[in-house]
């Protein structure tokens, strides 16, 4: 049995599908709150779902009984709700979940981290904490470390509209970082749970070809052929904003956006020699989300 922590968000529930596609036994863990159609979903794909909170150790434990497997992609970031918090949720629930896991006999313990280049914030804590947990827990694990979300940093929600050719660039555009998709994520977590060459390892995750805000836009435009209206957000305002932030989930997305801006440098090597997976390209992204545009 796999259990998949954050099964209701976009990352683990693609997990949660690919694993069934492959007949693989799915647990899902989620909450009181969460959505019901998302749950509904779940049940539909025929993942066992299992009510669980990362701030309930008690939960955590009752969830990991008869699992072989872990995977957790869970983050406030994209769906906090009342008591949640980065260090709170993020940070001790995942700790909480390292050690539930532990105590109830699992093997594998699959963590999607990020970046390990990011700057420092709330997140970045809380992520190094939990790598750190995982690492010493005495379980087989794999690390994934992600770059920038496609679907999120490439997206209107965090200022990229590429349906109406407007995008926001932070610092001055020219920083290299690495991108990736969610499917892809997706699909490095689902090989990971079966790989020799993935235990006890870290990866960092992204198409092999940096691409820095200024070049993604002309990715764009190409696809999209007509020019983009940009705006740009000095660096010095994003600092400002981050040091005045007293939310740890403000004081991070501001971080973020700043390492966005100076370039996040990443090794994708590792990760393309051990998975047959050929990461999704800024180009191929651009092409993807703006056809329905074409087409219409």
């Amino acid at each position: 049995m796999i259990l998949v922590v954050g099964s209701t968000g976009i990352l683990g529930g693609e997990i949660c599908r690919r694993l069934r596609k492959a007949g693989q036994p799915v647990r899902g863990l989620v909450r009181s709150t969460s959505a019901e159609e998302k749950v509904a979903r779940l049940k539909t794909m025929g993942v066992e779902t299992v009510l669980g909170d990362l701030r309930d150790p008690t939960t955590l434990q009752a969830a990991c009984q008869g699992v072989d497997t872990v995977i957790t992609t869970a983050t406030t970031t994209m769906s906090m709700q009342p008591g949640d918090s980065i260090p709170v949720t993020d940070q001790q629930g995942q700790v909480d979940l390292v050690k539930a896991a532990r105590h109830a006999g699992v093997k594998r313990f699959v963590y999607v981290s990020y970046a390990p280049n990011m700057e420092p914030c709330p997140l970045t804590t809380a992520k190094s904490t939990v790598e750190q947990a995982v690492i010493s827990s005495g379980m087989e694990y794999t690390i994934l470390r992600p770059g920038f979300f496609m679907e999120i940093w490439v997206s209107p929600a965090l200022g990229f509209d590429y349906p109406n050719a407007k995008a926001t660039i932070y610092g001055d555009g020219h920083g290299k970082n690495g991108y990736i998709s969610v499917g892809d994520v997706a699909q490095y977590a689902v090989e990971s749970v079966s790989s020799p060459a993935a235990k006890n390892a870290c990866f960092d995750l992204c198409h092999p070809q940096l691409a820095s805000q200024l070049e993604v836009v002309h990715a764009f435009e190409i696809a999209g052929g007509k020019p983009f209206e940009l705006n740009f957000v000095p660096a010095a305002a994003l600092e400002a904003q981050a040091a005045a932030a007293t939310d740890p989930l403000q004081k991070t997305f501001a971080t973020l956006m700043h390492s966005l801006g100076s370039g996040v440098l990443q090794d994708p090597g590792d990760a393309l020699r051990v998975f047959a997976i050929t990461p999704v390209s800024i180009e191929d992204y651009a092409r993807r989300v703006l056809e329905p545009q074409a087409v219409g």
